[in-house]
């Protein structure tokens, strides 16, 4: 194997990054860097590079370990790269994690399938002004209910 890979490739291939374009799009929007110089999709990296990797809202910091072709397992990128990303930058993700994500308003967007039921029925109550006597139609006139009926 070469002592050289290209930066997208390692990227991809220790997921960082879902698939190598994306990678290449980080690469070429600047967000990839070793010693605070940007890469491009194609710059070559070796073993021992630090590399930087602004993933908003944290930066990502990763030593190159080992260099590889092919894309490995989860539980195997430990081999390839050390996280060299301080708590910090983990807790400022937690924290925009959690504001970001406290809840929809209701009032912005498309409704749920649930909001859209409950506004037709309260449509439909509004547009019926006898609602409330067709929840009376299955009740059994013969039953204890004559002396209400007969009034």
């Amino acid at each position: 194997m070469s002592e050289l890979q290209r930066i997208d490739k390692w990227l991809w291939a220790t997921r960082v990054f879902k698939t190598r374009s994306i990678a290449a799009d980080a690469c070429k929007k600047g967000r990839v860097s070793i010693s605070g110089r940007t890469l491009k999709p194609s710059s070559m990296i070796k073993v021992g590079d630090r590399i930087e990797v602004r993933k908003p809202p944290m930066t990502l910091s990763l030593e190159v370990l080992q260099l590889l072709n092919n894309r490995v397992g989860p539980k195997l990128v430990h081999i390839y790269q050390r996280n060299l990303t301080p708590q910090s930058e983990y807790d400022l993700w937690e924290l925009h994690r959690m504001t970001s994500q406290a809840g929809r308003r209701k009032s912005t967007g498309r409704p749920t399938k649930k909001e859209r039921r409950d506004l037709e029925e309260f449509i439909q109550s509004e547009t019926n002004p006898n609602w409330f006597i067709d929840s009376f139609d299955d009740v059994d006139k013969d039953d204890d209910w004559t002396d209400f009926w007969d009034e």
